[in-house]
């Protein structure tokens, strides 16, 4: 009841989640319920996934069967794989060993971790390792050496940054270290689902052959959920916004907490958008290549609710206070609405519309955003062409907002009544 209250003033959410409520299973669903009936290893490989994905375990059980368990096993060894990296109790030798050789521990049947701190949320993932691995084992040899090759490079990444390079103290120093290390944590997955969407002949080898537009789609998550978590950060005593940028506004970077800081912080704040608008053009490019539908899915609903999210934390100083996210109704309306291209370029347009509504001209990187967001008008209107059923349904007049103001009214006559 808490999600319908939250979009009781938007109806188009609230439809969303009427139909999200009572929706029956998808097709995929159904036949995987029926696999892992029969398979107890595998039954517990997405018990793991769905213990440890808030938003990626829904989308990964829609894929379609040939790729969903290689994608499942996939991310759950970046998992292990992160979860290590994360432990700021492991001690650091110990921590870059694990990270450079995990590429050889997902082929040792039987390894399993028990170091993590008793606090690392992700802990009973390693504890049981050997379950991840067994089903691993089993995936075609083409699927398991693109998650090997990902996770030796990955790891290095990784135990690099934990080690010191492209930091100062614990801190990124410039932009270039950024790029790097959200190209070390994001970027590579991209690299490595581009190559299992063509390796399982789903999508073409040009996917797989464009590395800038996949690692475009992982940086643009990764920055984005960087910015949007600076708090919770900082309370963790991690920083990865880079100091090129927030350096140009306050000495330290727990100042931009402070209310005397309160016009420095919008500024870096617009600074750290502005950073991340650059890649939408390339996002938008890699979407329009995919020609499997499940595949198409998989990829915009992460990247619909990263240009919301972003939409979210512009000009919002209540990022340098707490977490702040999108409404579940707006996030339910984003995952049913995201199945083509005309659906994903009206939900970019739409925020891109709201960053540019906020974006103020007293903000010393006003004409940069407004550059940045005529850069994405430009690539939409030169390569995006809208479907015969777009231009159609553009023509035709809603009739969904009297519908869904009618169920509102009896919804609330029927309380009253009642109360």
């Amino acid at each position: 009841m808490q999600a319908f209250a939250a979009s009781i003033t938007k109806p188009s959410e609230l439809h969303a989640l009427y139909k999200y409520k009572f929706a029956p299973k998808s097709p995929s669903a159904q036949r995987l319920k029926q696999s892992l009936a029969q398979d107890a290893l595998k039954k517990r490989c997405y018990e793991f996934l769905n213990m440890t994905s808030r938003s990626f375990a829904a989308v990964i059980q829609e894929l379609d069967e040939e790729l969903r368990d290689a994608v499942c096993l996939f991310y759950l060894v970046l998992r292990g794989l992160d979860t290590i990296e994360d432990d700021m109790s492991l001690d650091l030798d110990r921590k870059v060993e694990l990270l450079r050789s995990f590429d050889q521990v997902i082929y040792q049947k039987g390894w399993t971790f028990t170091e993590n701190g008793p606090n690392e949320k992700d802990r009973e993932l390693l504890v049981h390792f050997d379950v991840v691995i067994d089903e691993f084992l089993r995936l075609k040899p083409e699927y398991q050496k693109v998650i090997a090759n990902i996770t030796k490079l990955m790891g290095d990444g990784m135990a690099d940054y934990a080690s010191g390079e492209h930091r100062e103290n614990t801190a990124i120093a410039t932009i270039k270290d950024f790029d790097l290390y959200c190209h070390y944590v994001a970027g590579l997955v991209g690299y490595g689902l581009s190559d299992l969407f063509a390796a399982s002949g789903l999508e073409s080898k040009e996917i797989a052959n464009d590395k800038a537009l996949s690692d475009s789609m992982g940086l643009f998550l990764q920055k984005t959920n960087i910015i949007r978590d600076y708090r919770e950060d900082l309370d963790d005593g991690r920083q990865f916004w880079p100091k090129e940028i927030w350096g140009k506004y306050v000495e330290k970077f727990s100042d931009l907490t402070k209310p005397e800081y309160k016009d420095k912080a919008q500024a870096c704040l617009s600074d750290m958008v502005l950073n991340v608008l650059d890649d939408v053009p390339q996002v938008l490019t890699y979407l329009s290549k995919l020609k499997n539908q499940s595949v198409f899915n998989f990829c915009a609903i992460p990247q619909v609710m990263a240009i919301s999210t972003l939409a979210l934390v512009f000009n919002n100083l209540d990022i340098y206070h707490r977490n702040i996210k999108i409404r579940k109704g707006e996030a339910v309306k984003l995952i049913t609405n995201s199945t083509d291209m005309d659906n994903v370029v009206s939900i970019f347009r739409e925020y891109i519309f709201v960053i540019s509504r906020k974006n103020e001209a007293t903000d010393p990187n006003f004409m940069k955003i407004s550059m940045a967001i005529g850069r994405i008008e430009q690539w939409i209107a030169a390569n995006y062409k809208p479907s015969q059923k777009a231009l159609q349904k553009a023509q035709q007049p809603s009739v969904l907002l009297p519908i869904l103001l009618g169920l509102l009214g009896v919804l609330i006559m029927t309380y009253f009544k009642d109360a």
